[in-house]
């Protein structure tokens, strides 16, 4: 199998007035092309900073991060915007969604960002049909014109899903994506990754329980900073 992402003794720390936190402590991680790679550990392990430094939403204070053939660091401005829109999609915990927008209209963002409003206008059939085949397949076909505030927690994570797969990423990174959600509502949430990484999706996932990483088809533990073999 193809290596989509691979990070070589990654460190990470940051200035807490005249002391110096560490939170990752020279971390390497190799990702298959495919694969759904849980990532475990107790809050403060530096988990949730290695999977934005994986996804170019923070850097490394040293180390080096290559995904789908590129070098982050050398990525700055509008080739990390891309990158970012592209070629990484972002669930979290709390879904960031806008309550101005319906749910469709959320979806639509990242395809919205992605360009010009001309090179809009050209791909928005194509992508008005994906987003709505997308909500269809998350269970949501009858709460496309909703707002988000109308939505279940459950609902409102789909709508993430979803936005976060319009785009067609090459890897889906998810955050805690079920912290905020009741135990029955989050097995749902895991069983619509699951179903979408047995389609072939790259599937990181971040968490803090050991039930939740099991899903995954691998997991890496992490303990104040470094991989626990």
């Amino acid at each position: 199998m193809t290596v989509i992402v691979e990070a070589w003794q990654l460190h990470k720390s940051y200035k807490m007035g005249k002391s110096t936190l560490e939170v990752l402590r020279g971390v390497d991680l190799s990702v298959q092309a495919g694969e759904f790679v849980g990532i475990v550990g107790a809050s403060g392990s530096g988990k949730s900073t290695l999977l934005h430094i994986l996804g170019a939403l923070d850097r490394p204070t040293f180390g080096t991060v290559e995904c789908d053939g590129i070098l982050l660091n050398t990525l700055w401005g509008r080739k990390l915007d891309r990158f970012r829109n592209k070629t990484v999609g972002f669930v979290f915990q709390f879904y960031h969604l806008l309550n101005e927008l319906n749910v469709v209209e959320n979806v639509l963002v990242p395809a919205m960002a992605s360009g010009g409003t001309l090179q809009w206008l050209a791909v928005r059939k194509p992508t008005l049909q994906r987003a709505e085949h997308l909500l269809e397949q998350f269970g949501l076909k009858e709460r496309l014109r909703h707002k988000p505030y109308e939505l279940s927690g459950g609902e409102r994570q789909r709508v993430a899903l979803a936005r976060a797969l319009i785009n067609q990423p090459k890897i889906l990174l998810a955050d805690e994506p079920t912290g905020n959600l009741d135990s029955q509502t989050g097995s749902g949430i895991l069983e619509v990754l699951k179903t979408l990484n047995q389609d072939g999706q790259t599937i990181v996932m971040v968490t803090h329980d050991d039930r939740i990483a099991a899903y995954a088809q691998r997991v890496i533990r992490l303990c104040d900073g470094k991989k626990v073999e």
